[in-house]
């Protein structure tokens, strides 16, 4: 019995590693060559991260990238959020539920999500909040609420991810790794791959 029961454990052990390592790598590449799961411009980026997001009834952050430049290896990305109801400010907002997050798989090439300049999100009012003037200079924010930051001319094609926004990272680890691996400064001038801060990436949507 005890024989039977090692034998067991181990051809699970050997069919999980055989996903993990060959199969589950295999399919992510498969996709990335197939126009709705390859990596662009305007690629929505899915990842379920570990960490905290302030609950602490989850382990997960459940994030929703949008490409907003790539520059060789670099790919920069802008967080998919939701602005608050006007004067009503709520933390909830900035994250995704686990439900939320499955939804938006299923459903986010229909629905709007606009692009708005940084700059905007602090002219008027609560910051991160619809007001007036977004809603004047935005309209289809009155369709929904989900945005990404904009880049400005002024922000686009630079070369130092010392100059970017934070969500900068590796095309080549997303490609063939399924990793979010970030281009940092670190005590010196030349760029490097902070791998201790990877993340897995969970789909690619176009």
């Amino acid at each position: 019995m005890k024989k039977l029961l090692l034998i067991s454990i181990l051809v699970l052990a050997v069919f999980y590693a055989f996903r993990e390592i060959v199969y589950k790598p295999y399919m992510w590449k498969k996709a990335m060559n197939t126009p709705e799961h390859r990596l662009q411009m305007g690629s929505f980026l899915f990842s379920k991260q570990t960490g905290s997001n302030g609950s602490q009834s989850s382990q997960f952050n459940y994030l929703i990238f949008k490409v907003v430049e790539i520059n060789g290896d670099y790919v920069r990305l802008s967080p998919i959020r939701q602005l608050s109801e006007k004067g009503k400010l709520k933390s909830s907002d900035f994250s995704f539920t686990r439900e939320t997050y499955r939804s938006l798989k299923l459903n986010i090439k229909k629905l709007t999500i606009t692009p708005i300049s940084r700059k905007d999100l602090y002219k008027e009012g609560a910051t991160y909040t619809v007001n007036d003037y977004l809603l004047n200079k935005y309209p289809s924010l009155k369709k929904s609420r989900y945005y990404y930051e904009e880049l400005s001319e002024s922000e686009k094609n630079i070369h130092l991810p010392a100059e970017y926004f934070t969500l900068v990272y590796s095309k080549e680890k997303i490609i063939e790794k399924k990793k979010l691996i970030p281009w940092i400064i670190n005590n010196s001038d030349k760029p490097e791959l902070a791998k201790s801060l990877s993340q897995k990436v969970s789909l690619i949507l176009n």
